[in-house]
């Protein structure tokens, strides 16, 4: 089949969509869940041939890993998804002009999403679940990495679909090669926005390639400002779960600013991350402050490149500066729009952080870890966005439309 008739046949069914009401997409949904569970040993099988194909040690690993207890959130995920109130529908505003017309901004489906993803098999059933709820078909392309895992997550989906009757061209996994990914992107009047989800080099590729609109999601260069006035303990805690809880996903620490008059407390600051054998590619004054109470093989010098590393890994950059001016040029020259903390006591001074910096998700005394949608209430996510025009930050069901003006009245004409 060639793939614009596959797109055809995607966007045909995304217009029957609109024939589904919201119970229906919530059942379809809580099916899915249902046999996620019961075909369990069957994706984990896949999954482990995945795995066989990847050096544990890559950072890519973590991500690609499917356990049971990943596979009971999954599932536990997609329930809460169909809890959630319907976007379709919403009337964003109503008003009546002058002329006695009813005008009305309504949100309604995108249509068809595509979504090219690397090593994450949970996100096929997250962005199955998502794009579903809000009324659109989707087209996903994961990498070669989890080629397995993949295949056996969209027949779950399709087997979900057609035990309630609902066609399975709504949710379509195109082929692990780069002759499907420049069908996708190339897809202009199918495909009405494609999501890139994974590291820098696909998100640059999908964007510079890309005749289709695109949303660019997911790459994050991540810092932590510790001010003068930041409580230690806090520090301690907030870096070492912002840095280690999983260290392979997009809002991982990556970057430690320390203020230079907190120098004295450094070792201390990092100290939790010694534990979990984290990598530190430090500055001068911060090797000299670290020689000697950092495990001296996880200690390295830093380099002007570190400064632009999205790790995904149990390494981090330390980096003194001079001020909290300092630090936010550190951020605006090196940071990605992703995620920003600043541990401070001063209201003041988290405030203008706040204000200042240029990111989607800015913390004050909090870990970046929590650059998440289901954190933030969402459900699952299609991704962390990091632009500005259009969705900015986690993208839950409300990011997965776009709106409509209906206009009513009783026969006006323009004079």
């Amino acid at each position: 089949m060639k793939y614009t008739d596959l797109f055809a046949k995607v966007k045909k069914a995304s217009a029957d969509l609109s024939l589904l009401d919201d119970a229906k997409r919530n059942s379809v949904i809580r099916r899915l869940a249902d046999l996620l569970e019961k075909n369990e040993n069957t994706l984990l099988a896949a999954n482990k041939k995945d795995l066989e194909k990847m050096e544990e040690a890559n950072p890519l690993y973590d991500r690609l890993k499917l356990t049971s207890d990943r596979i009971k959130g999954i599932a536990s995920d997609l329930r809460h998804v169909a809890t959630l109130p319907s976007p379709i529908g919403e009337e964003l505003e109503r008003r009546t002009l002058s002329n006695g017309i009813l005008l009305r901004r309504v949100s309604v489906p995108f249509g068809v999403i595509g979504v090219i993803y690397e090593a994450r098999p949970n996100v096929t059933f997250d962005v199955f679940s998502l794009c579903f709820k809000s009324g659109n078909a989707c087209v996903l392309k994961g990498g070669k990495d989890a080629e397995n895992s993949n295949l056996a997550a969209i027949e779950i989906i399709h087997q979900a679909l057609k035990e309630e009757g609902v066609s399975s061209d709504v949710a379509v996994l195109l082929p692990a090669t780069h002759e499907a990914t420049a069908a996708l992107l190339g897809a202009v009047g199918y495909v009405d926005v494609c999501i890139p989800r994974g590291g820098r080099r696909l998100i640059d590729f999908v964007r510079d390639n890309a005749k289709v609109p695109v949303i660019e999601t997911g790459a994050g260069v991540v810092h932590l400002y510790f001010a003068s006035t930041g409580d230690l303990e806090i520090g301690k805690r907030t870096i070492e779960n912002a840095k280690t809880r999983r260290v392979s996903v997009c809002n991982s620490l990556d970057t430690v600013l320390v203020d230079k008059s907190r120098i004295a407390d450094l070792s201390s600051l990092l100290d939790p991350l010694s534990k979990k054998n984290v990598e530190l590619y430090a500055d001068e004054k911060a090797f000299e402050e670290l020689a000697g109470t950092y495990p001296h093989h996880l200690l390295k010098k830093a380099d002007e490149e570190c400064w632009d590393r999205e790790w995904m890994d149990y390494k981090m950059g330390v980096r003194v500066v001079d001020s909290f001016e300092a630090a936010l040029e550190h951020i605006a020259k090196h940071g990605s729009g992703h995620s920003e903390s600043i541990i401070t006591g001063d209201d003041a001074e988290g405030s203008a952080f706040q204000h200042r910096v240029d990111a989607a998700c800015i913390y004050v005394n909090l870990p970046t870890s929590f650059t998440d949608g289901g954190q933030f209430g969402l459900g699952a996510e299609i991704g962390i966005s990091t632009q500005k025009l259009g969705p900015r930050g986690p993208m839950g069901l409300k990011e997965m439309t776009t709106y409509r003006y209906f206009l009513s009245g009783n026969g006006q004409i323009r004079e």
